[in-house]
């Protein structure tokens, strides 16, 4: 098996890197990719851990990237980490998501809601901070009981403390993980899946702008939505993906390289991956 979309204490994930990947081996996994939110500065750790638990491990990454269409997330896939353009527009990415917090922040207090900054920032454990560590921190206060009912009351889109930030274009997003020599992918179809925009038109869109792949094994895909995305994938020659999407504790109810119906992530999508991207700084594969 393998995980193509999982996440660590580097974004909203509770495994550290190295964590992430002892679990990973655990499970039998073969190939797992590391894709926080927006940043890539677990992936040193994470390599150092591959190496060690013999796991072919991909450099990764989930872009929120803004379209014609609305916002959508991306994977980047085995990239070269150390590319300088690409770095320099996930900090601008970074920097927005600070400027965010700082105004969620601000909201939540007018609301009667006191939270500190150190407070959040601790459930982050130093690194980057995103809605899921105010949840936390709500849930800590007794002011919530879940983090569902944090996001509803307070921290979704049309609550009250929601506040939008900085995104890449799709457009650039693309460009940018083409030039530093990895594969995008359309992440989690199914959170586009419905709407005045269909599905086949976005796919049909960003595959204009260069996208490569489609996500269609993901926990929260039905067996016609999965059914969908690789009819899709064929009319289009897009490359086939699949993850977990897994938060370690933040997500209790998901396993490593297991998707929708509680089966693994079909192997064989690893072969077609790895010929796409190429020999790179991006993939240390397993020896």
């Amino acid at each position: 098996m393998l995980d193509l979309h999982t996440h660590s204490t580097f974004s909203d994930g509770t495994d550290t890197p190295a964590e992430l990947v002892q679990h990973a081996r655990a499970a039998g996994l073969r190939a797992l990719a590391l894709t926080d939110h927006d940043n890539m500065r677990g992936l040193p750790v994470f390599f150092a851990a591959c190496l060690q638990a013999r796991i072919t491990g991909l450099a990764g990454v989930e872009i929120s990237a803004q379209s014609a269409s609305g916002t959508l997330h991306l994977l980047g896939l085995g990239f070269d980490p150390a590319h300088r353009e690409l770095n320099a527009a996930l900090e601008r990415v970074l920097a927005g998501r600070e400027e965010r917090n700082r105004v969620i922040l601000g909201k939540l207090r007018a609301l009667g809601l006191d939270l500190s900054w150190e407070e959040v920032a601790a459930l982050a454990g130093g690194e980057v901070v995103v809605r899921t560590h105010f949840a936390q921190a709500l849930m800590a206060r007794g002011w919530v009981k879940t983090a569902e009912e944090a996001f509803t009351r307070y921290l979704g889109k049309g609550a009250p403390a929601y506040t939008e930030r900085y995104r890449l274009d799709s457009a650039e997003a693309v460009r940018l993980i083409h030039a530093a020599g990895g594969v995008t992918v359309m992440a989690h179809p199914c959170s586009c899946a419905s709407g005045p925009v269909t599905l086949a038109d976005r796919v049909r869109d960003l595959r204009a702008l260069g996208l490569d792949g489609i996500e269609a094994y993901y926990p929260e895909h039905s067996q016609e939505l999965t059914i969908e995305c690789l009819r899709l994938a064929r009319r289009h020659d897009l490359l086939i993906t699949g993850g977990s999407d897994y938060h370690g504790r933040a997500t209790p109810g998901r396993r490593l390289g297991v998707a929708s119906g509680g089966q693994g992530v079909p192997e064989e999508l690893l072969a077609p991956l790895l010929k796409a991207i190429g020999p790179g700084a991006g993939v240390h594969l397993e020896t």
